[in-house]
């Protein structure tokens, strides 16, 4: 049997290094997942009878996309170190399900983009009206991670609402400026689309080398084998 060659070799280590940061990252995805499913602060979201749809649907897929990441991540890294054709092969088919997958969520975003900000304004209009009436820990949890995470406060923008004591901590003059949550759903769909399309783009061309690379890996390791 003969050797894979120095630029084989190079293909080999790339894929496993690549492999494994796939791997690292769906362990992460996963853990914050399953912190969020079954933290004290968040598990009423999924008991209660009127709890929000949108935030267990997307916690639920989540755990579903951080256990793919994990086997893609595993299968990549051992049918490269272990030069397994049939790992690899497995890497590229479950590679090639997550691109089809995403090219489709992404052509069904942009033909839903103006219902999607709606029911996201929605929900979030709801879990604050929600929380200003119930004050539960679990809708107070929810609204600071979404808060936090657009830089936003309130429906309205104002300084000072029900639900303060869930927005970002400002200082100075910074205090006066303050962007409702509505408006900042808006911006992120419309100002930021093209930044969320190339990040897109960008992961779909990671994703189309890596397919790249295992066929390539696949058929040296196969060459390899049947020369004696």
């Amino acid at each position: 049997m003969a050797a894979l060659s120095s630029a084989e070799t190079c293909i080999k280590y790339v894929l496993f290094t690549f492999n494994f940061i796939i791997w690292l990252a769906g362990t992460g995805v996963l853990a914050v997942a399953l912190w969020l499913r079954f933290d004290k602060r968040t598990e009423g979201l999924f008991q209660a009878q009127d709890s929000p749809t949108a935030f267990y649907t997307g916690v639920y897929i989540l755990i579903v996309a951080g256990a793919l990441m994990m086997v893609v991540g595993f299968l990549g890294c051992c049918g490269a170190i272990r030069e397994s054709p049939f790992m690899l092969g497995l890497f590229f088919f479950f590679l090639l399900l997550i691109f089809a997958a995403e090219v489709a969520a992404g052509i069904w975003g942009l033909s839903n983009k103006d219902k999607i900000v709606d029911e996201l304004k929605s929900f979030y209009k709801e879990t604050y009206n929600n929380y200003e009436t119930t004050k539960q820990d679990a809708l107070k949890e929810t609204l600071r991670a979404i808060q936090f995470s657009l830089q936003c406060c309130g429906i309205t923008g104002t300084v000072f609402n029900a639900a303060q004591d869930t927005c970002p901590k400002k200082e100075g003059l910074q205090v006066l400026i303050t962007t409702s949550c509505p408006a900042a759903i808006d911006d992120l769909f419309n100002s930021k689309l093209h930044i969320i399309g190339g990040v897109g783009i960008g992961i779909g061309v990671i994703m189309i080398f890596g397919m790249i690379f295992s066929m390539l890996l696949c058929c040296a390791i196969k060459r390899t084998r049947d020369i004696v």
